[in-house]
């Protein structure tokens, strides 16, 4: 499975901005990841392909939306409220559609099967 990203971009603080992520086939869960320079990566929200339940990192909840549109296999991260702290290049990342990833493990990256390459979100103040 192939995940493309796209998106990104600069924007000021306040805005929103929304990425897309397309999978080549299928997964039991999407996820967006962001890593800041000299940070590890960290988790932004994931969701369920069924289902639809939604998982959120605690700083963007409120602020962040994850949604799914199944039958284009397409991933959503809509973000409103844009902080400078927002500031990373942004990663995709599947799960097979063979394995299923329990709550609390939505939100490590070695769960992932699949990676999109990063997309580059600046907010500037």
């Amino acid at each position: 499975v192939q995940l493309q990203a796209s998106g990104g971009g600069l924007v000021q603080t306040g805005d929103s901005l929304r990425l897309s992520c397309t999978a080549s086939g299928r997964t039991s869960m999407m996820a967006w990841f962001r890593q800041a320079p000299g940070k590890e990566r960290d988790f932004v929200a994931a969701i369920r392909r069924a289902g639809g339940a939604t998982f959120y990192e605690d700083s963007v909840k409120g602020r962040f939306t994850i949604a799914a549109d199944n039958a284009e296999n397409t991933v959503y991260l809509l973000m409103n409220s844009l902080k400078s702290e927002d500031t990373a290049v942004y990663y995709c990342a599947a799960v097979s559609p063979s394995r299923r990833v329990i709550n609390t493990a939505v939100s490590m990256p070695r769960m992932y099967d699949y990676w999109g390459q990063g997309t580059q979100v600046t907010v500037s103040s």
